[in-house]
């Protein structure tokens, strides 16, 4: 059975010493009594409870599953799921990066994505249940009613309703524009909502006693494709104004996908016969309001992979340790044993440690953004606000794609460790593999998300926000270019840099003359600018790490900090000589295939 150590030790590095997190934050109004010490304490109490309370549940919720009672509609989830959430809520970790006037604790942003990525990597299939409340608290939040904040939020800030978001309809996934199902508004200011919705995770279950549903639907006169699509309250249970429950919605679960993973999630198909909903935001602005939830879900998606990267890695490690296969190549290592460990082995090791910096380097990402989310919401400059939504806007394509493309594949490096016992349910390094999976398709998959970051975050303002981040990058470059034991980060970091400009403007030519060349370049432009943020965020952390041990610093772990990077840089990043190789090929030798194709 697999075991699950949360990461703090590099999660204070990450906020403490490489992105100043505190200093940064206490800027803000809001921020201004926070102090290191209680974001690590809230930390260490949250790995507990992910290590100890979810993380056993694993194994028993992937083999288990969701169960779908088709008379009542009801699901009962796997065994000490819905226990597990009661501890969740009994512990105020709902509520923690809430706005206080709802019940929430106002923790920053960047404490609940920590968090999360303990939750994630001890339980993804669990840890999706209270996720999604806090995209559709943040969608309520930015763009409900008074009333419907009034209504809804406490609930969803202490965890005793939680959410979904309804968007997939079983004829379009990611072409919302396509959607059918309708809104008829009623007298009352109401509209009864009906129509089907597939892939609903956490559509139904039982640990709360509401659910609330967040959909996209069709006003009559809506006008055709996205410009038409609102967005809908709509509760399971009827609510009061008093907040009591009311008569029972017509919003049902009619049917459970057979899934390859995450069998411990309830992905439910939906069924709304009329069902009571509330608008939320304007009619036909239904995307924009939908859309802060789905990039918190982005962000979300890419942390899901963090976790099961950092919990894969964790155990091949140990399990290297103690396997023993074979003699090193260059003399026996373990003597008194009749073969040597295999983490001797240089390929297990290139595993290992590709698991690792992918696991470390999209820790440090996802602070970052996480930081530059609660900039973007509080900050009292409007230009520091509008600056760090920019760079939010940028990153989180990469944060999703680049960090599950990563993820599927550190974990398959874990599993294939392992060797034969990986593929064999009890270690639970085949289900890491599958749950790893999803997160490459789900709120966008990574080609769309590629769209997303090179036509419209990049060359739609002719690469003004990647030039903004690229200041920083610049800033590293400046400051550290002289110091000849940097020379092996800053060299290649800055080569790419520069490469990245020319890079960008070449696939902007073509796809001005031809739409096509940005499709076809799109998802080799991802990895290639996911590494040029990864190495930013290695080569900060190397700086930090000779600092410290310059100042005579004695832990092992700056050492480790800066194997890691040096092994990032020579094995994982030159992959985007390749990439930017095939980018310029053209999409000639995609397109031009009709043949190949028949």
């Amino acid at each position: 059975m697999p075991s699950y150590t949360p990461p703090l030790r590099d999660m204070q590095f990450v906020m403490h010493e490489v992105l100043n997190v505190v200093d940064e934050l206490k800027t803000i109004p809001r921020y201004g009594d926070l102090d290191a010490d209680t974001l690590n304490a809230v930390l260490e109490e949250g790995g507990k409870f992910a290590s100890e309370v979810t993380q056993p549940l694993n194994l028993i919720g992937d083999s288990q599953g969701c169960t779908l009672d088709k008379t009542t509609h009801e699901v009962t989830t796997p065994q000490g799921f819905k226990e597990a959430y009661a501890q969740y809520v009994e512990g105020g970790w709902a509520a923690l990066s809430c706005d206080s006037e709802y019940g929430g604790q106002g923790l920053p942003f960047v404490t609940n994505q920590c968090f999360y990525e303990m939750l994630n990597g001890a339980n993804q299939a669990w840890t999706m249940y209270p996720g999604l409340s806090h995209g559709a608290y943040e969608a309520l939040h930015a763009h409900g009613t008074d009333e419907q904040k009034k209504k809804y939020l406490p609930k969803l800030t202490s965890g005793e309703w939680t959410g979904t978001m309804c968007l997939t309809e079983p004829h379009c996934g990611t072409d919302l524009g396509m959607l059918r199902t309708k809104a008829e508004p009623q007298a009352d200011g109401t509209y009864k909502i009906t129509g089907n919705k597939i892939f609903i995770s956490a559509g139904e279950h039982d640990f709360t006693s509401n659910i609330l549903h967040l959909v996209l639907a069709r006003l009559p006169d809506a006008p055709k494709g996205s410009k038409g699509i609102s967005l809908f309250l709509v509760p399971k249970f009827m609510v009061a104004d008093d907040g009591s429950l009311g008569a029972r919605n017509p919003v049902f679960c009619t049917g459970l996908e057979h899934k390859m993973g995450i069998h411990g999630n309830a992905t439910a198909q939906i069924a709304l016969d009329g069902a009571v909903g509330t608008l939320v935001g304007e009619p036909n602005k239904g995307l924009q309001a939908m859309f802060v939830m789905m990039n918190a879900a982005r962000l979300g998606v890419g942390n899901q992979s963090l976790g099961l990267t950092e919990v894969a890695y964790q155990n091949a490690l140990v399990y290297a340790k103690e396997r023993l296969q074979m003699r090193s190549l260059s003399g026996p290592k373990a003597k008194d044993q009749p073969a040597d460990p295999i983490i001797v082995h240089p390929d297990v090791r290139k595993m290992l440690l590709t698991a690792k910096a992918y696991a470390e380097g999209g820790r440090a990402m996802s602070i970052y953004c996480a930081m530059m989310l609660d900039k973007s919401l509080y900050h009292p400059d409007e230009k520091v606000r509008k600056d760090a939504d920019d760079i939010v806007a940028l990153l989180t394509p990469i944060v999703k794609a680049f960090l599950t493309d990563n993820g599927f594949a550190a974990t398959n490096h874990a599993m294939q460790v392992f060797g034969g016992h990986g593929y064999i349910h009890e270690t639970g390094m085949e289900q890491f593999v599958r749950d790893a999976r999803i997160n490459m398709i789900y709120e966008g998959t990574n080609t769309v998300q590629s769209l997303d970051l090179l036509g419209r975050k990049v060359l739609a303002n002719q690469g003004a926000t990647l030039r903004k981040f690229g200041k920083q990058i610049e800033t590293l470059i400046a400051a550290e270019g002289v110091n000849e034991k940097m020379a092996e980060f800053i060299n290649p970091l800055a080569y790419l840099a520069d490469q990245m400009t020319k890079f960008t403007t070449e696939i902007g030519f073509k796809g001005f003359v031809n739409p096509d060349e940005v499709g076809g370049a799109s998802v080799d432009y991802l990895r290639v600018a996911g590494h040029l943020v990864f190495g930013y965020f290695f080569a900060r952390m190397a700086s930090v790490a000779l600092k410290a041990i310059a100042e005579g610093n004695t832990d092992p772990f700056y050492q480790a900090k800066l194997q890691t990077a040096r092994f990032y840089f020579a094995r994982l990043f030159p992959e985007t000589a390749s990439l930017m190789r095939t980018a310029r090929s053209g999409v000639a030798n995609l397109l031009d295939t009709d043949a190949a194709l028949a």
